[in-house]
């Protein structure tokens, strides 16, 4: 009589495991190097893991972005949520901390150009996290600004970011990343 051997499969928490492994992989090569300048094999290389898991977790690459995307910027709202007043989140997000994307790196401002670019699946969601963004910053003021406001202090945080990271002069991006914090009026 031969023996069976029973396998066993990962569990559900291993599975949730090593997704966010390879979302925080994804999220940290994507902010710096953008989606055509990143592989698959890099991805899970930076997160410890071999090519094939890629595959239980996400279809194809676009997938990955487009929920890096949806993760970076859950992360960066609950890295801001512990912030108090919405003045020093302002601030924090228009940061060279921020600029040099050392710890929180927002997906709206480090991938603006390179989204433009993608499929619709990813284009959705990158609006849906805009939505957010300008949905957050309209209710986090006591008064809770018009959507317009909202909207003007989400393009001079999102805008601004992204032209200081996109300049190669330490101390012009940080005058504009000053300019856009006393521009905003929350």
């Amino acid at each position: 009589m031969t023996k069976r051997l029973k396998l066993v499969g990962w569990s559900k928490e291993h599975k949730g495991q090593v997704r966010n492994q390879i979302l925080e992989s994804a999220a940290r090569l994507f902010m710096r190097r953008g989606f055509d300048n990143v592989s698959i094999d890099e991805v899970m290389q930076n997160a410890g893991l071999t090519r094939g898991a890629f595959y239980a977790h996400f279809k194809s690459k676009s997938e990955l972005y487009a929920e890096a995307i949806r993760d970076g910027a859950l992360k960066s709202i609950h890295a801001q949520e512990k912030a108090p007043p919405i003045c020093e989140r302002v601030e924090n997000y228009l940061s060279v901390a921020h600029r040099k994307g050392e710890e929180m790196a927002c997906p709206l401002a480090f991938l603006v150009s390179d989204v433009s670019q993608q499929n619709d699946t990813v284009r959705d969601v990158y609006t849906k996290v805009f939505k957010g963004f300008v949905t957050r910053l309209s209710e986090s003021t006591q008064e809770n600004i018009s959507n317009q406001q909202a909207l003007q202090s989400a393009v001079l945080m999102i805008g601004g970011m992204a032209i200081a990271r996109a300049l190669n002069d330490d101390s012009l991006a940080e005058q504009l990343l000053v300019a856009c914090q006393q521009a905003i009026d929350l």
